[in-house]
């Protein structure tokens, strides 16, 4: 079963994370179903930035991205040549470390 190693995050995951993934399941889902709760304001639906992760290890063991999702990530904050929607990056076999950045952009949140 492959594995997310999750950097440390100060708000998200302060003392990082290493979770079991199942392949053929999202980041943002594996992620959201062990109690770290990244944003994902368009609820998974590939219209926003908020689930923006970057891939620092295991990469190349995803699909290539769709333009849906490249074009959304152009607008993503701190954007890098590894960076994924993490709602559209699905597991499959090889394991993964990823960073939450530490900023997003959300158009939708509203500040209390």
């Amino acid at each position: 079963m492959p594995k997310i190693i999750v950097l440390p995050h100060e708000e998200l995951c302060p003392e990082g994370a290493v979770i079991e993934a199942k392949s053929g399941v999202s980041i943002c889902d594996t992620l959201l179903a062990n109690d770290i709760e990244i944003e994902h304001a368009c609820e998974k639906s590939c219209a926003c930035t908020t689930c923006h992760v970057i891939v620092r290890e295991g990469f190349d063991d995803l699909d290539p991205s769709e333009e849906t999702e490249d074009d959304m990530l152009d607008k993503a904050w701190g954007l890098e040549p590894h960076s994924r929607l993490s709602c559209q990056a699905i597991v499959k076999d090889g394991d993964l470390t990823v960073e939450i950045p530490k900023y997003t952009i959300n158009m939708v949140k509203e500040v209390k």
